[in-house]
């Protein structure tokens, strides 16, 4: 089975955890519900499934090994229109989708950059604990860039990180 990354083992490290008053399995069908991004997430606002040539799938459940497009991406994190340089797109490859433990993992695609030069991992996991659903998110990022990007979108990083967990327990609460 694998398992997040320490975040020791990268140059910075975004992270947020959350209590959802809902049962699990239903905070799992909003989280890999990418369609309904739009609704309730002000940090990732869509996910698309995509091909190695960048057209949309036809079966948009999240699998291993399957290309993902992440955008728009806000940063802050907003509902409404982004500021200017706010918007920004991430390629990713979905590595684990684990219905039964309730995990899902990607990394950087590659392509432009190599893995020495920029690479990121993030981990969403969701938990039972005293009776409520756990939503745990990590991203650890590696790599000389890294450092640029903490310089730069760390912070907005942080407060996406936040709102995303937070739309996902209101939207799960009262879905």
């Amino acid at each position: 089975m694998s398992v997040p990354p320490l975040a020791s083992s990268g140059v910075f490290t975004v992270a947020d955890s959350i209590l959802i008053d809902a049962p699990r399995e239903k905070v799992w069908q909003v989280l890999l519900d990418f369609g309904s991004y739009k609704e309730w997430n002000a940090f990732v606002r869509n996910q698309t499934l995509i091909t190695e040539a960048g057209a949309a799938l036809a079966d948009q459940r999240p699998a291993p090994n399957t290309l993902m497009k992440i955008a728009p991406v806000h940063l802050p994190p907003t509902m409404g229109e982004p500021q200017l340089f706010g918007s920004h797109v991430a390629m990713v490859r979905i590595t684990t989708v684990d219905h039964e433990n309730y995990r899902a993992a990607w990394v950087t695609a590659g392509g432009v950059l190599p893995k020495w030069a920029l690479f990121a991992e993030r981990w969403q996991m969701l938990t039972v604990e005293g009776g409520k659903t756990k939503y745990e998110s990590i991203e650890v990022f590696s790599g000389f860039l890294a450092y640029v990007v903490r310089l730069f979108v760390g912070k907005n990083l942080v407060l996406g990180v936040k709102a995303m967990a937070e739309g996902l327990k209101t939207h799960s609460e009262r879905a």
